[in-house]
């Protein structure tokens, strides 16, 4: 039974909104709970694991006939339909050999959507001032030359840019650092300015070049898919570069992306249609 994660301002508005998502009424989905944030002002945050209730199987009645079928055989009755079962996976396609270290996620009824579906929040510039001011701070603590500057702001995402000598130092092996000092920013952001808005570190283009090779990996492997019919999951990715897989193959026709597993696990299945 496929499941999504939803979140949203309230348990009822995360199980309606699964419902929708899902194409069933109410009544037939089972929520549980994964998260519930407080913020500021007693504004919270509901994060919940969604799945259709699975109806009990309800036998056709069997035709009538003229002669009773003999004793112990059970009469000819229309079978109740089944879930979906999940595609063998066989061998799996080559994976992303080295994670980088750390959303919406999309469902199984959609096609490569954006993951984890939550309420759409706007960043602003007076936001983007206060993550830039925050991520000063710590850098300024690290007696690093490096400067920090806010390029771009799209949707809840603010994009921070770091650049100067030592902006190597905070980019590390495999972005490793970089992603650590991000969701350390991201953390102390959250609770600080309690909006929703999420910032994006990038150092010496790094972010831009793992996107170009996370696209063309997820290229290549789509293409084996097709080729075999069989699905393939790459391992663990952050949220953020979950997102880029998803939106690499939103286009590509009989693909199908979606997301599994529990945070920190949580991996990208590549699926024929």
């Amino acid at each position: 039974m496929q499941a999504i994660e939803v979140t949203a301002k309230t348990l009822d508005e995360a199980k309606k909104s699964a419902a929708q998502k899902l194409g069933v009424g109410v009544e037939s989905v089972d929520v549980t709970v994964l998260e519930e944030t407080k913020g500021l002002f007693g504004k919270t945050t509901v994060r919940v694991k969604a799945q259709v209730i699975e109806q009990p199987a309800v036998a056709a009645a069997a035709p009538v006939q003229e002669t009773p079928a003999p004793v112990g055989e059970v009469a000819d009755v229309t079978p109740a339909p089944k879930p979906a079962a999940r595609r063998g996976r066989g061998p799996k396609a080559p994976v992303v050999s080295k994670p980088e270290a750390g959303e919406e996620e999309p469902a199984a009824v959609a096609v490569a959507v954006v993951e984890e579906s939550e309420p759409e929040v706007k960043a602003t510039a007076e936001d983007a001032e206060k993550l830039a001011a925050l991520l000063k701070d710590i850098v300024a603590s690290a007696d690093l030359e490096v400067t920090v500057n806010a390029t771009e702001v799209s949707g809840r995402y603010v994009n921070l840019e770091l650049d100067g000598k030592d902006v190597a130092y905070l980019v590390g092996k495999h972005g490793e650092v970089l992603n650590a000092l991000q969701y350390l920013v991201n953390i102390i952001g959250n609770r600080r300015i309690a909006n929703g808005v999420r910032a994006t570190l990038d150092g010496n283009d790094y972010r831009k070049r793992r996107e170009d090779t996370l696209t063309t990996l997820a290229q290549n492997i789509a293409d084996q898919v097709k080729k075999r019919g069989e699905e393939a999951v790459l391992d663990a990715l952050p949220a953020f570069e979950r997102r880029i897989v998803h939106k690499a193959l939103s286009t590509v026709t009989g693909i199908t992306t979606y997301s599994e597993g529990e945070e920190p696990n949580r991996r990208v299945v590549i699926a024929p249609a």
